[in-house]
């Protein structure tokens, strides 16, 4: 059983975990021991309370499948065990990031000086621009 947070858990026969062959450097322990782990989480089927399951579809996040499936590759260790469980923790983490509620942006106007200062600053500008221009006989 993962437990997130105190009223949200998933029990294990929802998570699927495959053990496949790390990618990169390693020598020959990689291309003999399937370390690495790939965990598979099917939102649309779990027993996550529904608001959990939109906020998470909602997510844009690359591991997050168009089907509603997370798939999280775990091959940061040399120990099946390991992987499984950075696993967890970063599925634990996305869900838990989907769970945070955002605060409601107010709207706010510049202040008068705020408004004045700009105005200002461009009007500098222009006179400095102005400055740069080819100067004429006429002048």
């Amino acid at each position: 059983m993962l437990h997130i947070s105190s009223t949200v858990s998933i029990p294990d026969n929802e998570i699927r975990f495959e053990a496949i062959r790390a990618q990169g450097a390693g020598g020959q322990n990689v291309n003999k021991v399937s370390t690495a782990i790939h965990l598979r989480f099917d939102i649309q089927n779990s027993s996550l309370p529904d608001e959990v399951k939109e906020k998470i579809l909602v997510l844009k996040d690359k591991r997050i499948s168009k089907d509603g499936i997370i798939v999280i590759k775990a091959q940061k260790f040399r120990s099946q065990e390991k992987n499984k469980e950075d696993a967890l923790n970063r599925l634990k983490a996305l869900i838990l990031k989907s769970m945070v509620k955002q605060k409601k942006r107010r709207s706010t106007r510049p202040s008068g000086s705020a408004k004045k200062k700009r105005l200002d600053k461009k009007t500098r500008h222009g006179k400095l621009k102005q400055l740069r221009q080819k100067v004429t006989k006429d002048d």
